[in-house]
Formats: structure tokens, C-alpha cells, sequence
């Protein structure tokens, strides 16, 4: 038997001691704390290895930086993502319960729907992008073993073409499969899917090595020369984009954390799957990046061209497949789990899980992601307005559970919907996490629209979290003080006694 928080029996009994508004299966805190550190892991590698991971690692070689700078600046921003996986993953570890549900703690238990719908929508747009590009590899390798099919590539209906339905609509299946079966198989999914992408990353790269030889390679793709004031401000944005990449993931990493059988195990877990694997990935990356000027004259970025430039048809397809599964990965931990609970936080009695993972992967095919992707002025809107609220909900939720509350949970009150609750506040909503979160959105707004704030704009994750923190650390302060000679009754300590295996 896994080992179980000491908060949570069975499912059944929670959901008869707790209020049905607040509370069913999927949201009640867990029994099955049986994820190791190898889980934990592997959620890491299926967002690192990504299409979106390569092209992020890769572009920071081509901002003019020597190799030893450029990879400083990935090891400083992964640390500080790190850093913050684990300060986000203690609440849900401890109480055994999901992002949505911990956050209300901080925003009360029925303003928790404020942050849990925040985080929602952004995984609507990202689901339906992750999905278009998936569909899009799929298309490739079609295309190479079926060349008659290129006449089902004119755009057709909504702006994509009778093809390009058919492999969105293959990919939304498959990932939707994946999905409806639950956490287990989505634990199982992810364990294979990261360490496949290595083997495929590894191969190109050796085979790129082998076809240019290690004279060919280079560290340093960019020739252009920069001033040391140049080089300090590309280090420090270079930084700054690497935790920007990752924060949608680590807002709701307790999704993921609520499964971990102890901090230890999940700490071992972040450490091994952010710095050392993000870091390797980069390296990986960059080689096979470099390798693609050599070898056909041209840097190729984008990890599907260079895919699909090998010569060998069967490696080629193995290939795009690989990244077809790495992509499917990603979307199901960072866009599908989330706004699974999220949704399911808004009417537990009405959406389930599956239900809440539905309304998402339905909601991305009506956004047209592949309209949304064709142009990258509004995608770059879209994705700016949804991000401006990340920062200010991360700084909120840990300035609350560290600062204000001390580390401590009443487990019983987050599914308490009477004013008796201890995070009823006023009519289950907290105005002061509610007052830090709208002026500090407001600014990253105004810094995201503004042209001339635009280098800015790149640290509005850093910016959106400071001035949230701050500013509900200040409206709060009394509340601090109202929980330091506090009585709790029920509460989950920071190290509480796990029960262990039967």
C-alpha cells in the first residue's frame, strides 16, 4: 500500500464530512501520496522535452553570448524555477489537495474560483497550440510515406485543411484517451514519454556529429559581437525568459505534488528534473542546432524541419512520432490536468475531472489555435494577457501560505462553506487577495501593451509576483498577527507524520 496523508481516509468519508459545493472525489485530499521522485521526474522531462523547450534552449545561443554565458543564464533561471516548484508543491503535499483547492487559503473558498478559472483559460489557448503543432508533425510524417495526400493540404474550413483535420482530430483523441483514464495513466504516460525524446535527441544529435564531424559544432551560434552592457542585459533577460517558460507549469505544479510521498521525494525529484535534465537538454540541443548550419547551410530552430531533413524515411518517422508523443506529454500535464481540477473547483457536484479536462480540450478546438498561431502579433497578445496574471497569483498564494499563514493548513476549512470556516472571509471570498491581485494584473497589462516597455515585458512574471506579494504582505499584516495567537484545531503541520505501507 502506498503511503497516506494522515488528512484523508477514503474518498467517501470526505466527501461526507466536507460540503458538496466544495467538494467530490477528484478534489478531496488524496490517499494515494505514492509518486516518487522519479514521477516528479518525469513530469519535468515531458515539459522540458518539448518542441517548445528545443526552441527556447536553442534560441538562447543565437543572442550573441559565449557558451559558458548562455549557460549560466539557463542554470540560474532553472534554479530559480526549481526554487519555486518546491515552495509551490509544500501546501499541496501537505493537505494532499490540488492547486484550485489550495487556493483557497488565500482567496477564500469560493474566490478560489477566481485564480482556478485564471488558470484555466490559459490552458485552453495552450492545449489548442500544443495540439496544432502535434497535428502538424503528424502531417509530416504522412506527407513523407503518402505524397497523394497533398492535395487535402488546401485550407478547406475554419482556415485549416481537410488534412489538417484529420490529424488535430487524430491528436485531440489521443490525448483525450490518455486523459479520460486518470492519474495513473497519465503517471504511466509521462514516465515513458520524456526518456523517449532523450533517445530520439541523443540519435540526431550523434548522427549530426557523424554526417559534420566536431568541427562542425560550435557553442556559440551567433557571430554577431556585443558591449559588456549588451551582454549583461541579454544574461539577465535570457534568465528571466526561462522561468517566463516554465511558470504556467509551476503555478499549478501542486496538481502534481498533492501525489508526492514525501518533500523529500519530491525536492530529489525538481533537482533532477529541472537543473540536471535542462541543462543536458540544452546542450543536446544546441549541438544539434549548431550541426544544421554546417549541414545544410542554415540554422534550423524548429526541431520537426530538422526531423524531417534526414534521410532515412523510418528515422524520420520514428522521429516526428517521438515528438508527436513528447507533445501529446506536455499538453496533458501542463494544459489538461490543471484545468481538469480547475474547472471541477467551479461546481464539484457537476464537473468532474474527466468533465473539467473536456470542457478545456473542447474549448481549445473552438479557439482555432491554428488562426491563433498564423498570427503572431495576436498570439503574442493573447498569451501576454493570460500570462500577466500568473506572476500576480503565484506571489499571492506563496506570500499567504509562508507569510500570513505561517505553513499551516486547516485541511477541514478548505471544504468548509459555512462563515464558521476559517477561509470563509466575506461570503467565501478574500477582498485582500482579491485588492493585491487586480492593481498588480493591471500594471503587467499596461507593461505588456506598451511598445516602448517592451525588453520589460520579458520580466513581467518577476514584476507581477513582486507587487502582488508585497502589497497583499501589506493589506494582510493583520491577519499575520490574527494567526500567530491563532488555536488551530485539525491543521496539517509542515512536518506531519505520514502513515506508511501496509
Amino acid at each position: 500500500m502506498p503511503n497516506q496523508s494522515t488528512v484523508a481516509s477514503t474518498a467517501s468519508e470526505a466527501n461526507a464530512r466536507y460540503s458538496p459545493r466544495l467538494c467530490n472525489d477528484d478534489l478531496a485530499p488524496t490517499r494515494d501520496q505514492n509518486w516518487s521522485w522519479y514521477n516528479i521526474f518525469s513530469f519535468w522531462m515531458s515539459d522540458v522535452h518539448s518542441m517548445g523547450g528545443y526552441v527556447v534552449a536553442a534560441s538562447f545561443f543565437t543572442l550573441g553570448l559565449a557558451s559558458w554565458q548562455v549557460l549560466l543564464c539557463l542554470l540560474a533561471g532553472i534554479c530559480i524555477v526549481q526554487i519555486c516548484a518546491n515552495l509551490v508543491a509544500k501546501p499541496s503535499q501537505m493537505a494532499g489537495v490540488p492547486y484550485a483547492v489550495i487556493c483557497r487559503q488565500a482567496f477564500g473558498v469560493f474566490g478560489a474560483n477566481i485564480p482556478a478559472v485564471i488558470r484555466g483559460l490559459i490552458a485552453f489557448a495552450w492545449y489548442g497550440i500544443q495540439t496544432y503543432l502535434a497535428a502538424n508533425a503528424l502531417m509530416l510524417v504522412l506527407l513523407k510515406f503518402a505524397p497523394s495526400l497533398t492535395s487535402m493540404t488546401v485550407p478547406h474550413w475554419l482556415g485549416l485543411s481537410l488534412l489538417g483535420w484529420c490529424c488535430f482530430g487524430i491528436m485531440w483523441l489521443l490525448q483525450a484517451m490518455v486523459f479520460w483514464h486518470g492519474m495513473n495513466a497519465i503517471k504511466r504516460f509521462i514516465d515513458v514519454a520524456g526518456p523517449a525524446v532523450y533517445v530520439v535527441m541523443v540519435a540526431l544529435a550523434g548522427w549530426i556529429v557523424y554526417k559534420t564531424g566536431f568541427d562542425g559544432i560550435s557553442f556559440t551560434l551567433a557571430s554577431k559581437s556585443l558591449t559588456a552592457g549588451e551582454q549583461t542585459w541579454q544574461m539577465i533577460t535570457a534568465t528571466a525568459l526561462v522561468v517566463s517558460y516554465f511558470s504556467g507549469p509551476l503555478l499549478n505544479f501542486g496538481d502534481f505534488s498533492r501525489y508526492g510521498k514525501s518533500m523529500s521525494e519530491i525536492r530529489r525529484g525538481n533537482r533532477w528534473g529541472l537543473p540536471f535534465n535542462f541543462l543536458l537538454f540544452s546542450v543536446v540541443t544546441v549541438v544539434i542546432v549548431s550541426g544544421t548550419q554546417s549541414l545544410f547551410g542554415k540554422m534550423i530552430t524548429d526541431p520537426i524541419e530538422t526531423v524531417s531533413m534526414v534521410g532515412n524515411d523510418l528515422a524520420v518517422a520514428i522521429g516526428l512520432l517521438t515528438m508527436i508523443t513528447a507533445t501529446i506529454g506536455i499538453n496533458i500535464v501542463a494544459n489538461f490536468v490543471s484545468p481538469a481540477f480547475d474547472f471541477s473547483n467551479c461546481s464539484p457536484q457537476k464537473i468532474s475531472f474527466r468533465t473539467g479536462g473536456m470542457i478545456a480540450a473542447v474549448g481549445s478546438v473552438l479557439l482555432t489555435p491554428w488562426n491563433l498561431f498564423q498570427s503572431p502579433e495576436l498570439i503574442h497578445y493573447t498569451l501576454d494577457v493570460l500570462g500577466s496574471f500568473i506572476g500576480p497569483l503565484f506571489g499571492i498564494l506563496l506570500t499567504d501560505f509562508y507569510l500570513i499563514k505561517r505553513g499551516r493548513i486547516s485541511v477541514d476549512d478548505l471544504f468548509n462553506d459555512t462563515p464558521a470556516g476559517r477561509y470563509w472571509y466575506r461570503g467565501g471570498f478574500n477582498p485582500k487577495a482579491i485588492g493585491a491581485l487586480l492593481p498588480s494584473v493591471a500594471i503587467c497589462l499596461v507593461i505588456s501593451f506598451i511598445p516602448s516597455l517592451h525588453q520589460v515585458a520579458n520580466f513581467s512574471w518577476f514584476i507581477g509576483a513582486g507587487l502582488a506579494a508585497g502589497c497583499y504582505r501589506f493589506i494582510a499584516r493583520e491577519d499575520r498577527e490574527a494567526e500567530d495567537g491563532a488555536r488551530w484545531q485539525g491543521e496539517v503541520m509542515p512536518q506531519k507524520n505520514q502513515a506508511t505501507a501496509e
